[in-house]
């Protein structure tokens, strides 16, 4: 944890919507003219997208499961090492996943392949990752200890499936009996490495459907946003100083379940995002301007 160099990092499964997340705090990022390391999950798996085929093919020949979900197919020591190096220096070791053609293209390589690793520079005011794995804990590393405010984004299961199986037939072209051969091969991974991080994170939304999503594997259409709620839990409202009757004024038909979760119509995510996370922000910029305004005055 580091007041000087704060770390946030927003997790969630693959079709999760963490996007909707990255987006509220780029817009408090561009608000508040800070300067943010982003780094993306995919940067830290361990194969490359034609390496992990010929390693999910060898691990399925063996009777075993590899996926991104867990360690093997994944650095997760690299991660932990940037967010640590990151809080304590202010940089780090980072690289970039190649998504497509025009984000290959400048580097002259193929789509689906990393970009040499290389140090985050000394100018920038936090990290912000974006990925799977920001909250991991295992026998090896503990990510999450090094993260300064930890952000989930969990929709309930059926309406993950719903969107990750739209999201790969629409987007990248898979047919639906490959998305789901992905979702069984991942299972063991998602309980082991990825739903262990929500009773971790600091701040969980998850979307709730109210339309029927019991047969993920045949819906027709994503639920919309008005089509759902959203469920906001705090771990620890003390933390972060939430003021719940704020909240509820400023997010019409929203209530409380819990004495630490608040409920707001599925439309509103976004802005419940940038309503609750702007005074985090602020409040992390204000304390790191405030020890370096003590650190120049001892060096009077």
């Amino acid at each position: 944890m580091s007041t000087r160099h704060p770390v946030i990092a927003v997790t969630g499964s693959s079709g999760a919507g963490t996007s909707t997340v990255k987006t509220a705090l780029e817009h408090i990022f561009l608000r508040e003219s800070l300067k943010a390391c982003i780094v993306e999950g995919d940067s830290f798996h361990k194969y490359d997208r034609y390496q992990m085929r010929d390693q999910v093919a060898k691990a399925q020949a063996c009777g075993e499961n590899l996926s991104h979900f867990g360690p093997d197919g994944n650095h997760f020591e690299k991660l932990e090492s940037l967010f640590r190096d990151y809080g304590e220096t202010g940089t780090g070791k980072i690289r970039y996943y190649l998504h497509n053609d025009e984000e290959s293209a400048p580097y002259k390589q193929k789509p689906g392949t990393f970009t040499p690793w290389e140090d985050i520079g000394d100018d920038t005011d936090m990290l912000f990752y974006e990925g799977l794995h920001g909250g991991v804990v295992n026998d090896k590393v503990n990510i999450a200890q090094h993260v300064d405010l930890l952000v989930g984004v969990v929709p309930i299961v059926n309406l993950e499936w719903i969107q990750k199986i739209h999201r790969d037939t629409a987007s990248r072209g898979y047919e639906p009996e490959a998305v789901t051969e992905t979702i069984l091969r991942r299972m063991h991974d998602y309980v082991h490495y990825i739903a262990p991080q929500f009773s971790r994170t600091d701040i969980n939304f998850q979307r709730v459907p109210t339309v029927d999503t019991s047969n993920p594997f045949i819906a027709r259409d994503i639920p919309t946003p008005d089509e759902s709620f959203v469920v906001i839990r705090f771990r620890d409202p003390n933390k972060f100083g939430v003021d719940f009757p704020y909240l509820l004024s400023m997010l019409h038909d929203s209530f409380i379940s819990r004495r630490n979760t608040i409920v707001v119509p599925g439309g509103k995510m976004g802005l419940a995002m940038e309503i609750i996370l702007s005074p985090i922000a602020d409040t992390m910029m204000e304390n790191q301007r405030g020890l370096e305004r003590s650190a120049r005055r001892m060096d009077y």
